[in-house]
């Protein structure tokens, strides 16, 4: 059964920094193309981040220069460094797999980020 296990996430004030964890499992890790959405209260889930196979990564405007995706393949770990976040970062953040050759889709069960004085 695959599995995507976020971890990370919680309440931080303006300007701080949280790294998000996505522990995929590894049967798919290796061969998936690993996303980072989010979903801000009230809104649509959104695009955040993207690193693929080969280690190439793409952010969202919104949040170039700030956040920075990355992975450790070993540990079938994909990451969400976020700095200087504002209030408006605040969202339930998902990881997700695409499957390269297959198209298969896989999404985590979220972790909450809130950022508030």
């Amino acid at each position: 059964q695959v599995q995507l296990v976020e971890s990370g996430g919680g309440l931080v004030q303006p300007g701080g920094s949280l790294r998000l964890a996505c522990v995929a499992s590894s049967s798919i890790f290796s061969s998936s193309v690993m996303y980072w959405y989010r979903q801000p209260p009230g809104k649509q889930r959104e695009f955040v981040a993207t690193i693929t196979t080969n280690g190439s990564t793409n952010h969202a405007d919104s949040v170039k220069g700030r956040f920075t995706i990355s992975k450790d393949n070993a540990k079938n770990t994909v990451y969400l460094q976020m700095n200087s976040l504002k209030p408006e970062d605040t969202a339930v953040y998902y990881c997700r797999a695409r499957l390269v050759l297959r198209g298969n889709i896989y999404w985590g069960q979220g972790t909450q980020v809130t950022v508030s004085i």
